[in-house]
């Protein structure tokens, strides 16, 4: 049920899909599942050396590394998958999605947990790193080369290194946002250096003002008129 679960997970979240045949015998993070399922197996019977076989051979034929006694729940979609790296006491809930380039590590080498916790229907685009033993809650979106070294709310969608919530961000669309990122973020950073920006051109003008009323001769024009950053 889980396999059937997993493909059709391909189906709801990438539309270049086109049939379970391509999806089991192109897609490298269904791959990836399978071998995983069964290194998983393995290790809860005590054959930990064959599930790490296993593992290591999963992780030449697709490019994705998962340690087989991480937890991982139900359709779980790794989408293009090159690169992905989850570690042993990683932990993810049921309908999450990794991009490529995910990493999903540890930052101690004490025994114990050490790598992340993901909730249900947490999307993390490609090349971000969840670093340590944080929790990312349900419905958490990590955007693109996003580094998260700390725990975030539900609903939350954090960008930037290191990672940073996003004002409003709990206010989501109901559809899948590729990448972990909509085109309407609100990058709280982004917001201030405009304000700042802002602020410059309104010294600016006041200085222009100033000079003309001495009759003080301007220099080389220094306007920050078409300054802005923009947040995409």
């Amino acid at each position: 049920m889980k396999f059937t679960e997993d493909i059709q997970s391909v189906f709801d979240r990438d539309p270049s899909a086109r049939n379970t045949f391509e999806i089991i015998t192109c897609y490298s993070g269904v791959q990836a599942m399978l071998f995983y399922r069964l290194a998983h197996n393995l290790w809860m019977l005590k054959l930990k050396w064959l599930a790490r076989f296993i593992s290591m051979i999963g992780r030449w034929f697709t490019g994705i590394e998962i340690h087989p006694a991480a937890t991982i729940g139900r359709r779980f979609f790794i989408d293009h998958g090159m690169g992905v790296v989850i570690g042993e006491t990683a932990e993810i809930g049921d309908d999450c999605t990794l991009y490529h380039g995910v990493t999903l590590g540890g930052t101690t080498w004490n025994k114990g947990k050490r790598h992340p916790t993901l909730g249900n229907n947490v999307v993390v685009g490609a090349g971000a790193k969840i670093l340590g033993p944080v929790t990312l809650a349900d419905g958490v979106r990590v955007g693109s080369n996003s580094v998260v070294v700390k725990s975030v709310d539900a609903g939350q969608t954090v960008v930037g290194v290191p990672a940073r919530v996003l004002k409003n961000s709990k206010k989501q669309s109901a559809s899948f946002d590729s990448y972990a990122v909509g085109t309407e973020a609100d990058d709280p950073t982004v917001k201030a250096i405009n304000s700042i920006l802002s602020h410059l051109h309104d010294m600016d003008a006041q200085l222009h003002k100033v000079s003309k009323e001495l009759n003080i001769e301007e220099g080389r024009s220094t306007s920050v008129n078409d300054l802005e950053i923009e947040s995409k």
